[in-house]
Parts: structure tokens; C-alpha cells; sequence
């Protein structure tokens, strides 16, 4: 049980940027709102942890993604998501030929992050930038070249995915070519190039530095969005809490048939 996502399909329409979540989901034969889904799990929860996701739902945001082409070490995969989660980016694509594999055996390494993420698995590049395009996504290519942006020169405030590339081969040359620019973080040494994970994470903490300087914060979820996502983590919290929402569905069935 998890709110229920926006299709593709319908676009952006009036929203300004992407927000992935209805304000619903089905629990038995009924649908609840994330006002209803809080009204059940919450007092279930203890105040510490409820504290938790309201500080991470305050400071989260969709308006920066991050998406991992092609990454052979699993390890690096789940560093990543570690990052995205402790800097606020909600949204993580992984782009494999076995994109089916869900990393669990490196949770020491992202330390459960994939918990809380949104993680999105895809089998090519065409389909991943295609979805985020439509989404309203510029895709920026992590890519050592002459026609390379700077990225302390980019407007982060801007809807961007930002993509990282193969550990040995780095971004392949569809990713590049479909992309809407390329960007790199300046060297200093004599290496020219950051441990994959690395440079994802450097990349996103630019990303809500710049954020933050431009805007005033990086989270930018609307009270409505927010308490969607609030909903979410509380459903994600644990399996007691989907079997909570289920019985309070119930409860109001049994409410309005005695109503009848």
C-alpha cells in the first residue's frame, strides 16, 4: 500500500514542476486521503520519528533528480542513494540492463535510504530521459568535454536531472547525445575524475547550496504535497501501519453502511 502515483501521461498541466503522488490510496475497497492515512497512523507513531519525517518532508524537493546510468558496483549504487536521502532529493532513477535488482545486500552501505527514496528502475536511457523530459526535467550529464558547463555556473533552481555515468566508461554516448547539456566540477589535482559516488554526491550538495542561495531553501514542497509525502513515509514506516490504515478504512465502511 503506497499513495497512488500520477501517470505519466497526464503531464505537468498547470504545476510548475513534478510531483509524483495523488492525494490517495486504496486501502481494501475504499480510497483514503493523506488527511485520513495521518488521522489513523499517527498516534501510532512515537513523537521522535514523527518529528523525523517532518523535517525530511520540509526539506525535501523533486525539482533536482538524480539518475545512475550503467554503475557495475552495487556498492556505489546504494552510496548514492544514501546521499540523495541525507541531502533532500526524493527522486532516484537507476538506468541497468538488470534493472530489476533492488541492491538490499548493500544496505549497510546506503543504511536503508532506499526506504524512504522514490527509486525508479529502468532498462535504457531512451525510456529514463523520455519520462523525465515529460516530466519537465533539463537532463545534465556529468562529462569531461569542450562544450562542458561549469557546474558552479548552473541555475540550479531550474528542474534538473542530473545523470552519473559507469564507473570505468562514465556516461554512454546515447545519455550524452539525448542530454540538454554537460556538466563538470572543476579538478584541482592530478586525477580528472571523482569515485562515481562521490561526484553524485558533490553534484547535489552544489545543487541545494545553490538552491538555498537562490531561493532561501531547497525543500520546496507545497502544504498539500508535504503532507502527501508525510502520509507516504508514515504508510512506509512499518507493515503495523498499512494494517492500521486498513482497519480504520474498514471502520469508516462499517460507519457509513450503519448510516444506510
Amino acid at each position: 500500500m503506497k499513495m497512488e502515483r500520477r501517470p505519466d501521461t497526464e503531464g505537468l498541466g498547470h504545476q510548475e514542476r513534478w510531483f509524483p503522488y495523488l492525494d490517495k490510496v486504496k486501502a481494501g475497497s475504499m480510497y483514503l486521503s493523506s488527511s485520513e492515512i495521518l488521522e489513523a497512523v499517527t498516534p501510532y507513531i512515537m513523537d521522535s520519528r514523527k518529528e523525523r519525517f517532518c523535517h525530511a518532508v520540509k526539506n525535501r524537493t523533486y525539482s533536482v533528480c538524480l539518475v545512475v546510468e550503467g554503475l557495475s558496483d552495487f556498492g556505489n549504487v546504494s552510496a548514492t542513494f544514501r546521499s540523495a536521502d541525507a541531502l533532500g532529493i526524493q527522486s532516484v532513477h537507476v538506468v541497468a540492463c538488470d534493472s530489476s535488482k533492488r541492491y538490499r545486500e548493500n544496505r549497510h552501505v546506503s543504511m536503508g535510504a532506499e526506504k524512504w527514496l522514490d527509486i525508479e528502475l529502468w532498462d535504457s536511457v531512451h525510456e529514463c530521459f523520455k519520462v523525465l523530459k515529460s516530466r519537465g526535467y533539463r537532463i545534465a550529464t556529468t562529462h569531461l568535454g569542450m562544450d562542458t558547463v561549469s557546474v558552479y555556473d548552473m541555475d540550479w533552481s531550474c528542474p534538473t536531472a542530473i545523470v552519473v555515468g559507469n564507473e570505468l566508461r562514465g556516461i554512454s554516448d546515447e545519455a550524452l547525445g539525448s542530454s540538454d547539456l554537460h556538466c563538470s566540477i572543476a579538478m584541482k589535482g592530478m586525477v580528472d575524475s571523482f569515485n562515481v559516488s562521490v561526484a553524485a554526491g558533490l553534484l547535489m550538495h552544489h545543487a541545494v547550496c545553490d538552491r538555498t542561495s537562490r531561493l532561501g531553501c531547497h525543500g520546496d514542497l507545497t502544504s498539500e504535497e508535504s503532507r502527501i509525502l508525510l502520509a507516504e513515509f508514515s504508510l512506509r514506516h512499518n507493515d503495523n501501519a498499512i494494517r492500521i490504515a486498513q482497519e480504520y478504512a474498514e471502520r469508516k465502511i462499517a460507519e457509513l453502511k450503519s448510516k444506510l
